[in-house]
């Protein structure tokens, strides 16, 4: 009996961490700061910009690195759990 119990635990834990990554992904995935308005922004090609705005794209882009691989964590999740029931069998 115990070890419905366990197994249980760790199904509940990563179907609570796929909601939370998949709700905080499709919320902050593509959020994103308007860098338009800075000082040194180029609207013809932002790669172009300097100083603050420069800066404002590259932590754009850092955001949605971070978040495009909070799906690893997911597959890691998921991974312990089949080798934790596999252990179980």
């Amino acid at each position: 009996m115990p070890e419905s119990s366990s197994i249980m635990g760790i199904v509940g834990a990563f179907i609570g961490i796929a909601i939370m990554l998949g709700i905080g992904t499709m919320i902050l995935g593509n959020t994103t700061m308007d860098c338009s308005t800075l000082d040194g922004y180029d609207a013809g090609d932002p790669e172009d910009s300097t100083g603050w705005a420069a800066t404002c794209l590259d932590n754009n882009t850092a955001t949605q690195n971070a978040y495009a691989l909070l799906i690893v964590i997911l597959i890691v999740t998921a991974a312990v759990a089949i080798l934790f029931v596999v252990k179980m069998l």
